[in-house]
């Protein structure tokens, strides 16, 4: 067994040599291609370093770019961290077809968090009600030091309310609180609040005449944020008349289109099968741009999709409605974005994104996030319904499986035009390079 004791503590090259010794074979080329990975200037590559734990190198993700995306009636370039293929490309196209018919857009329904003080309490839930509501002020008191800076910018604790929750878990109650972050994602500052929050509490709990001493035992279990931010609200839109939408690449009338691109979306509202594709890759928009931006994609997935399951059956998170001569296509869903604090302005890209971006503040990139992912939606939708969503794909993964294949700059235009109309598997490409190479 490879068992070691202090690997943290060892130099970032200490850990290369152990890993290669142990797990990759003594490979020098896998050394050497860990090291090429590290960024020429030893200040950037610190910086990437303490984003995290046993930083052995850095892991590349292709950034592009969407230009020409119209929202609200101002048009950006918008940046993209994703490695799948057609993702920015769909998207791009979906940009250039909206261009022309009046762009997206795009407004903020609310933007409120929240976090929770789980603990444990067993006695007359009423006396405890009685204990929490002469408190309040006094508890809420005790976090002043703490959201002064917050609210000089508007922001801060927004309320806090007691809730029973024994029904779930015998004891179980929670302090429950709403937040406002302004132009952050806010984890840090929620967190610090409820920690405080909890403490105070339960000093209050254990000192309170309204108990009696039986039953003044209170356990917090725990103090945190939740992911799950349904008040931080965002919708995006595109709408035109469905006369409008009749374009040369349908392959069929606009309103055949209008009603089958409905129809396929309304499918995803009740099919938990299609509504999971449809949703991932309304994400394969929205996390490209919470990636480029220095955002945690992974809430923003979790409080996605439990969004999409808010009446007890997952659903599609966008939806078409085609009525009375028009078409329009909407996305609603919860966005908790900061732009400033976290990794936003720290990780240099970052910065770059938000700079191509003209600076938004967290409302802004919440309406850019959420258009960029219906434009996504929407040239998927449109492929499956028309042409079919490989014919795109697999043209860009033809690059993915010529890069594999080592194919050199002749192969790569002959194999281009060999598989402009064919069927392209590994397989076939595959064999079309050796047929290249054997005849050489």
């Amino acid at each position: 067994m490879n068992i070691i004791s202090g690997f943290s503590k060892l130099s970032k090259l200490e850990k290369i040599n152990y890993l290669v010794e142990n797990f990759l074979n003594g490979s020098n080329f896998s050394k050497n291609k860990i090291k090429s990975f590290w960024h020429d200037s030893e200040n950037e590559q610190r910086v990437f370093d303490d984003f995290s734990e046993n930083t052995i190198t850095n892991f590349y993700a292709p950034y592009g770019v969407v230009p020409n995306f119209l929202l609200n009636n101002k048009v950006h370039c918008i940046p993209m961290v994703i490695e799948e293929s057609s993702v920015v490309a769909a998207s791009a196209k979906a940009a250039k077809f909206w261009l022309e018919r009046g762009g997206f857009k795009a407004e903020v329904v609310s933007t409120t968090k929240v976090g929770q003080v789980h603990f444990i309490w067993h006695g007359d839930s009423e006396k405890l009600f009685k204990v929490f509501e002469e408190s309040k002020d006094e508890l809420i008191a005790s976090v002043d030091p703490l959201v002064v800076n917050m609210n000089k910018r508007g922001g801060g604790l927004l309320s806090l309310t007691l809730k029973e929750c024994t029904d779930l878990e015998e004891g179980y109650y929670q302090l429950h609180g709403e937040f406002e972050t302004c132009d952050a994602m806010g984890a840090n500052f929620i967190n610090s609040v409820l920690e405080a929050i909890g403490k105070k509490w339960q000093e209050l709990v254990m000192t309170s005449d309204f108990l009696e001493e039986t039953q003044r035992d209170i356990q917090v279990v725990m103090c945190i944020l939740s992911n799950y931010t349904p008040n931080c609200l965002v919708k995006a839109w595109v709408e035109c008349d469905i006369e409008e939408l009749a374009d040369r690449g349908l392959g069929m009338s606009a309103e055949e289109f209008a009603n089958k691109f409905a129809r396929a979306v309304r499918i995803a509202r009740k099919d938990v099968n299609r509504a999971v594709t449809h949703n991932k890759g309304i994400f394969n928009g929205i996390d490209a741009v919470v990636l480029a931006t220095g955002n945690d994609f992974r809430a923003i997935e979790a409080c996605g999709h439990a969004y999409a399951a808010r009446d007890g059956q997952y659903r599609s998170l966008s939806n078409c409605i085609v009525e009375n001569g028009k078409f329009k296509f909407e996305l609603e869903l919860p966005l908790a974005l900061g732009t400033v604090g976290g990794l936003t302005l720290l990780h240099p890209m970052s910065k770059i994104s938000l700079d191509m971006l003209g600076m938004p503040n967290a409302k802004e990139l919440m309406m850019i996030t959420a258009a960029i992912g219906l434009a996504q939606n929407f040239g998927a939708v449109r492929s499956l319904v028309t042409t079919g969503i490989q014919k795109g794909h697999m043209k860009m993964h033809l690059m993915n499986i010529l890069n594999h294949l080592e194919a050199n700059d002749e192969e790569r235009e002959k194999a281009k035009i060999e598989f402009d109309t064919q069927i392209i598997s590994f397989n076939s490409v595959r064999d079309f390079i050796a047929g290249l190479r054997n005849y050489q």
